[in-house]
């Protein structure tokens, strides 16, 4: 598949949200290990404010349609989680695509790189620092190396899954330098970043284009 349609992308991050809610057992035992207990539901609200808004907004006005994502993941509470996902969402209105109807992987990947630069301005953490960043950075590196090499937007979208997991796997043997889990210092090794985790699902749902 050399190009994908925006609508169809979006449509995929149903599945991803669909991912999240599947997962959320996973999400709270890694949270409960490192912290109190709680990433898993509130990916779950944050994931269902987006879903909200996207079926609020249509794909009429897709600007609107990501800010309104971005500020329904916001509204959903929960600590750093809904704000940092929320800016995610509105940096992606800030690289949508001149020609939504014919995305090819250069332009997917633009796309993901705004929406991490939106939430590293909020974040401000790097690969290393046991955070969701530990896997969405790969993932979106994952999508510009696919981009400079030709490669078609499944393909890309699969190796970015495959990073955005590797990445959060990774983040077993990390410390953490963000967030409650790094008053624990050693104790968290062993057990994967709830955050990473949630991105690698969220990757991973992107690829289902059933």
């Amino acid at each position: 598949m050399k190009e994908i349609r925006l609508e169809a992308l979006l449509e995929r991050f149903r599945k991803a949200f669909q991912k999240i809610r599947e997962q959320v057992e996973t999400l709270t035992k890694l949270d409960a290990a490192t912290g109190d207990g709680d990433h898993g539901v509130t990916m779950v609200r944050i994931v269902d404010k987006a879903e909200a808004a996207m079926d609020a907004k249509g794909f009429t006005d897709f600007p609107a349609l990501f800010k309104a994502m971005g500020m329904g993941a916001m509204s959903a509470g929960g600590g750093s989680a809904g704000p940092l996902m929320g800016q995610f969402f509105l940096g992606l209105a800030q690289g949508l695509p001149e020609n939504p109807d014919a995305m090819d992987t250069a332009a997917v990947a633009k796309f993901f790189e705004a929406g991490h630069a939106g939430m590293f301005k909020f974040s401000k953490a790097n690969v290393g620092d046991r955070t969701m960043m530990d896997a969405l950075k790969p993932a979106v590196d994952a999508l510009q190396a696919s981009a400079a090499a030709g490669e078609d937007v499944e393909t890309a979208l699969q190796k970015a899954a495959a990073a955005a997991t590797e990445g959060a796997r990774a983040t077993e043997q990390m410390l953490a330098k963000f967030g409650r889990a790094r008053n624990l210092g050693d104790r968290v090794l062993g057990s994967a970043d709830p955050g990473a985790t949630s991105w690698s699902f969220l990757f991973q749902g992107l690829t289902d284009n059933d």
